[in-house]
C-alpha cells in the first residue's frame, strides 16, 4: 500500500515539475506545435479555425512579445519556478504519508480552484471555452492521485 501511495504521488510531482519546466520553452514548444498542425508563420491567423487558430495566434502572440518587451517572458519563468517548488512541498508526504495528509489536502483545495480560475479570468483574457475546460482537466486530473493518497494515507494511520 505504502509503494501505490509513493508511485501515485511520485507521478504526481514529476507531473507538477515538467508542466513547471515546460513553460520556459513556450515559444520553441509553439513553433513545434505548429510544425505538427501544419500552420505556416506566413499565412494569416485568420486562415486557421478551431485548435489551429488558436495555436498560431498564440504563437503569433509570443513572437510579438518576446521580440519586442522580452521581459514579459520573466512572468513564465515565475510561473515555472513556482510549478516546481509546490512539487517540493510533496516530498515531504511521500517520505512521511502520516502527519503530512495537510499537504495532500491543500494540493486539493487548489485542484479545485483551477476551475473558478479558468471560468472566471478565462473569459476575461480571451481564452476560448474549449481551451478553459482543458486547463480545467489539469485540476481535475491533479485531485485524483491526491484525493487516492489521501485515502491511502488515512489507511496507513490506522
Amino acid at each position: 500500500m505504502l509503494q501505490r501511495y509513493r508511485l501515485i504521488l511520485g507521478f504526481f510531482i514529476l507531473g507538477l515539475i515538467v508542466s513547471g519546466v515546460t513553460a520556459f520553452p513556450l515559444l520553441h514548444e509553439l513553433n513545434l506545435l505548429s510544425s505538427w498542425f501544419g500552420i505556416d508563420a506566413t499565412r494569416p491567423i485568420s486562415d486557421y479555425s478551431g485548435l489551429a487558430h488558436w495555436i498560431a495566434k498564440v504563437r503569433a502572440g509570443l513572437e510579438v512579445t518576446y521580440r519586442d518587451q522580452p521581459f514579459i517572458a520573466y512572468g513564465t519563468d515565475w510561473l515555472a519556478f513556482g510549478h516546481i517548488i509546490i512539487a517540493m512541498f510533496f516530498i515531504g508526504p511521500w517520505v512521511r504519508p502520516r502527519g503530512n495528509e495537510w499537504v495532500l489536502k491543500v494540493g486539493i483545495v487548489a485542484c479545485a480552484l483551477v476551475f473558478p480560475l479558468a471560468l472566471v479570468c478565462g473569459p476575461l483574457r480571451g481564452i476560448p471555452f474549449y481551451w478553459r475546460l482543458i486547463d480545467c482537466s489539469f485540476g481535475l486530473l491533479g485531485a485524483i492521485p491526491l484525493l487516492y493518497c489521501l485515502r491511502i494515507s488515512k489507511r496507513i494511520r490506522q
